[in-house]
């Protein structure tokens, strides 16, 4: 059980680059007050071109993307990436690509919802990341969970969370936080990282309870949840059931096809689409106090 590498801790003054590599941007308002954010910081916050452009749902055509994506990578002065939003179309990108790990120093990407595909992919070349939110959700966050996200990247302890106990214990192990939909999408492909020793931290949004039924069945069929040592459960934003259709609960979609797994799991932590959406890094030791209900950062 080994940990991935951390990239060098931001500090006031670095060059951070904004992208766009997923779903086409509409909330340009809620973009500008978050890129003011970092830049009230003292960071010298970089934003590619054609921000407005689109394709479709998609912020560009993927070959477009995926430049943005590699001219930020591979920029030796630019320590970190900012992505714009989510929505869809970071996985079009990750086809026929890979990270270049070997010419340039790790830095971090910052991002949630669809950008856990590029987040789970960085990890398997052994890279850490930062599950936090994105340019559109960024200035809606209570100011703890901003402050949270600047914590992790400039290097200094983070606190735990605390949420609901459905028991199994405690077990310490990676943590690999992400969309539940998302990740379901990565199931069978080379993107998807070896979960052994993993702690799950699972989120989703619009959801509705059939859905999360049907993803999490998928899970327990590829046999792959065998491996994880604890599964953190946060927001599930909107995935109430529709009206007047009969339903289970989200709480109790989860609650069927988890709590026999044997292992600790907790919910309602507080990350995810809802608010806050405190930031969790990737790829860290963590451990899962499932009888407390406590995930903490080793």
């Amino acid at each position: 059980m080994q940990s991935k590498m951390l990239p060098p801790p931001l500090q006031p003054g670095d060059l951070l680059t904004v992208i766009a590599p997923s779903g086409a941007l509409r909330e340009f308002e809620a973009l500008k007050q978050s890129v003011e954010i970092w830049r009230s910081r003292g960071y010298d916050v970089h934003i590619i071109a054609n921000l407005a452009d689109r394709w479709g749902y998609l912020a560009e055509k993927d070959d477009i993307r995926r430049q943005q994506l590699t001219k930020a990578w591979e920029d030796p002065h630019c320590r970190g990436i900012l992505c714009t939003r989510g929505g869809f179309g970071s996985t079009r990108i990750l086809e026929n690509w890979t990270w270049n790990i070997n010419s340039t120093v790790p830095k971090w990407l910052i991002g949630f919802s669809d950008i856990t595909a590029l987040l789970w992919s960085l990890y398997t070349v052994g890279i850490s990341s930062v599950h936090a939110g994105v340019l559109t959700t960024l200035a809606n966050e209570t100011d703890w969970s901003i402050e949270r996200l600047f914590d992790v990247v400039e290097g200094r302890p983070i606190s735990p969370l605390q949420g609901c106990p459905w028991g199994g214990g405690i077990a310490t192990g990676v943590l690999l936080p992400g969309n539940l939909t998302v990740t379901t999408h990565l199931l069978g492909t080379s993107i998807m990282p070896n979960l052994k020793d993993v702690i799950l931290a699972w989120e989703d949004v619009t959801e509705p309870p059939y859905r999360i039924d049907r993803m999490l069945t998928q899970w327990r069929l590829s046999g792959v949840l065998s491996k994880v040592r604890g599964i953190a459960l946060g927001s599930f934003t909107k995935c109430e059931p529709p009206p007047n259709v009969p339903s289970f609960s989200v709480e109790e979609v989860l609650r069927d096809r988890l709590s026999d797994l044997g292992i600790p799991i907790v919910s309602d932590l507080p990350f995810g689409h809802g608010n806050p959406n405190a930031a969790l890094p990737v790829g860290v030791l963590a451990t899962l106090d499932g009888d407390q209900g406590i995930l903490s950062i080793c």
